[in-house]
């Protein structure tokens, strides 16, 4: 896709400056590439561009040509931050003790229509993004081309806090389409007003700039388990700085220590206190735009954040747009695996695993029609004796430890291996099988069993683990969420009956979402509270 770039009315910015500054920045004749102009009292202005910047005047600024900005624009919120009605330019104050303005940023807002194809095929996907990158890279325009363009088939909310997505005034700018957009009367009511997006205006997109405080990620996990797609963005250039920001780590689970046991610190060769993730991420895939041209991608952030955890970190998906304007793509690729490759085999036939020594089963693979439902895709079936005994399961782009927390809860003995070579059964994601890695060629090649799962969720881990396990319909975790839906319906009732509000128990975001759900069915108000793993729902009238 050819980009457009369109300035909004920089003749209007620019007429709010004094003459000189005018006519320096219009003598400069590179305002495709203005970023911002600015004006610091008793400094020499400045203009700063794409590459580089240039003194605007030889005389120092004064109080009198700050005062001609201010009385040109509009009121300054208590972000310190002004716009221009029907515009998308922004100016922000920078003031003394006394609360007197003693410099200005005059920052240049521009819709561009089309930067937004290099990641179009995700956001458009359904999937939750972050989008970091530093202060000027085209977040903030990259957020408003996404809204514009989903807002054509979705129900699309913009939560605008301090003008920036949809531009100052009552009425948003074109820019942002269909879209709507709800404007925030002070930024540290920011997480309010994302709670009452979703409460009041049945959103299916929910987009959000510069989300750093921590009730902001707070009520960006309870907008995802709400099954809200959200759309936002992170001051940050990579993943590693996300993990050490305390602030915002929750958006992609957070971290925590956990005290291994000895036999487990020796099998993995660490010290017994390793970091973990705490929780599911917030958002399901993350963007790091390192410049305007070039994208690297964690299509997997749960995988990625554990893969990093581990000192094993995945190579993100890179994507770059050439000087044609065409999108190159160079994929993701997984740690090696460290043993050797044969030569590819048919893909025919499997040898599942049969823990009765020396009776292998031939099974043809399954190329039959699935549903979408949440039974994950099993590539080879497995015959495992009423009596459970061990298997070891090695986990390919599976998260690990929701492997082990799920083998936990079913009561299952099935062990998570880090080398293949020690594995009965490999159990991977859709993609990675469609790519035909070589550790799934190779766990082919020796006959192993291979379990595809369609997504990295808690049910998946468990469907393959009852799949795996033969369970009984008895020792079937849907019955888990009968309970969970009985004990809601309790609730609910309760609420309904003149109770003022009723806390549910702890639970996971899969069964907090399903919470939520039941509330909104039943026209109550719904909203999570704590931190992970305590984090509950309260369901209580509005």
């Amino acid at each position: 896709m050819t980009q457009h770039r369109i300035t909004d009315d920089l003749d209007v910015l620019l007429d709010v400056l004094p003459t000189n500054l005018r006519h320096a920045v219009e003598k400069a004749n590179n305002s495709d590439k203005l970023i911002e102009i600015v004006i610091d009292l008793g400094r020499l202005p400045a203009a700063r561009f794409v590459e580089g910047e240039i003194t605007l005047s030889e005389k120092e600024i004064t109080r009198t040509e700050i005062d001609h900005i201010t009385e040109r624009i509009g009121d300054f919120d208590a972000d310190n931050r002004a716009g221009m009605e029907r515009t998308l330019h922004r100016i922000s104050a920078i003031r003394n003790r006394r609360g007197a303005i003693v410099g200005l940023t005059c920052r240049v807002g521009r819709a561009v229509y089309g930067t937004v194809d290099i990641i179009q095929d995700i956001i458009e996907s359904g999937k939750s993004v972050l989008i970091l990158g530093r202060p000027g890279v085209g977040k903030t325009t990259l957020l408003r081309e996404a809204a514009r363009i989903l807002a054509e088939n979705k129900r699309v909310v913009i939560v605008d806090t301090s003008n920036e997505i949809g531009g100052d005034g009552d009425v948003p700018h074109p820019a942002v389409g269909k879209a709507r957009r709800m404007q925030v009367r002070e930024p540290m009511l920011q997480h309010e007003v994302m709670i009452e997006a979703v409460e009041n205006h049945n959103p299916e997109v929910i987009v959000i700039d510069e989300i750093g405080r921590e009730l902001e990620t707070l009520a960006a996990r309870t907008i995802a388990e709400r099954g809200v797609q959200l759309i936002g963005t992170a001051h940050g250039q990579t993943l590693d700085n996300l993990l050490l920001n305390p602030t915002l780590s929750d958006l992609v689970g957070g971290i925590e220590a956990v005290t291994l046991s000895d036999e487990e610190a020796r099998r993995r060769g660490t010290q017994k206190t390793v970091l973990e993730r705490r929780a599911p991420p917030t958002f399901d895939v993350l963007i790091e735009i390192q410049h305007r041209e070039r994208f690297a991608v964690h299509v997997d952030i749960m995988s990625a954040v554990d893969a990093l955890l581990r000192d094993v970190p995945m190579s993100p998906e890179i994507r770059t747009r050439d000087e044609a304007g065409q999108v190159q793509i160079e994929k993701a690729t997984l740690p090696k695996p460290t043993t050797k490759v044969e030569p590819k085999s048919p893909r025919t036939r499997r040898q599942p695993f049969d823990q009765t020594p020396g009776r292998p089963v031939p099974v043809l693979e399954d190329h039959s029609p699935r549903s979408e439902s949440i039974n994950p895709p099993v590539v080879a079936t497995s015959n495992i004796s009423a009596k459970l005994q061990t298997v070891r399961v090695f986990a390919y782009g599976v998260a690990r430890n929701r492997l082990m927390q799920a083998a936990k809860r079913l009561g299952v003995p099935a062990v998570v291996v880090t080398d293949v070579n020690e594995a009965n059964v490999l159990v991977t994601l859709r993609t990675y099988y469609r790519n035909r890695e070589q550790t799934v060629i190779e766990a082919e090649q020796r006959g192993m069993p291979i379990y595809v799962l369609r997504a990295n969720t808690v049910a998946q881990v468990e469907q393959f683990l009852g799949d795996l396990y033969n369970l009984s319909e008895q020792q079937h975790p849907r019955d888990a969420m009968d309970d969970v839906r009985h004990e809601t319906q309790q609730a609910i009732a309760a609420v309904l009956n003149g109770e003022r509000w009723v806390d549910l128990p702890p639970g996971p975001s899969l069964v907090r979402r399903l919470q939520h759900e039941m509330a909104r069915n039943a026209e109550l108000v719904s909203h999570s509270y704590g931190k992970e793993p305590r984090r509950h729902v309260r369901i209580f009238r509005e």
